[in-house]
């Protein structure tokens, strides 16, 4: 997150390249500077972020508030955003005082990084690096997602997630985690969750993972049983 550093017409271009390496349906740099509300409303919320910690609060607040009003997104002025940081299609994205989000995260639209108390403490998630968070998520109050995990669609994370995991559903279970990979047959577990597990867009074959492994393991049965 050591963005201070660098110049803003570097973190723009940087900013664009990371848009057109994420989206597919981006043509050009032109393109995404001019038309991708994620891309604006992280250029805006980098001009509150320096208005807040100078002190101009309510300034840093007007900004990020027409911000939300043409893009769609709300970026607290205090949130903290690391470098490569892109929203794909962005609306209704909202990202709170204390957040805390790494470089290379991408959000999709819907995600709510979210608070559950009212106090003046650190309230938000922390994300750390390269982290996937799909269409609708909610993540809820001060926990850390670890670094390379996938937030599936809809899910509503209030525990934290350790690095390299998938987490899906509501409430949210970790269904891959790297470190679980203990002997082969554990890490043929993963393969088939991870097939099964994350969408960012939540377009699985139903609704609830764990019931679609425990009815893999019913038809099996029932398999066995027919051939018997």
């Amino acid at each position: 997150m050591h963005n201070s550093q660098r110049s803003l017409l570097d973190l723009a271009r940087e900013d664009l390249a990371t848009a057109r390496k994420r989206d597919p349906a981006a043509r050009s740099s032109l393109e995404v500077a001019l038309l991708y509300p994620g891309v604006h409303a992280l250029w805006a919320h980098r001009a509150a972020h320096k208005l807040w910690h100078k002190g101009h609060r309510f300034a840093a607040r007007a900004l990020s508030q027409a911000a939300r009003n043409f893009t769609g997104i709300e970026i607290h002025p205090a949130a903290t955003i690391g470098e490569r940081f892109f929203i794909d299609h962005g609306m209704g994205i909202v990202i709170g005082e204390t957040a805390e989000i790494g470089e290379g995260v991408m959000l999709y639209h819907g995600v709510t990084l979210g608070g559950q108390v009212l106090t003046q403490t650190k309230r938000h998630p922390t994300i750390q690096d390269n982290v996937t968070v799909g269409a609708g998520a909610k993540i809820l109050g001060p926990i850390t997602i670890g670094a390379g995990t996938a937030v599936g669609a809809n899910a509503v994370v209030t525990k934290p997630v350790p690095p390299g995991a998938t987490a899906v559903g509501n409430p949210a279970r970790i269904i891959v985690a790297k470190q679980q990979v203990l002997d082969e047959k554990q890490a043929e577990r993963e393969a088939v969750a991870a097939r099964m597990g994350f969408s960012a867009y939540g377009v699985t074959e139903g609704d609830d993972p764990l019931s679609q492994a425990l009815r893999g393991l019913i038809d099996h049965a029932s398999g066995h049983e027919h051939q018997i």
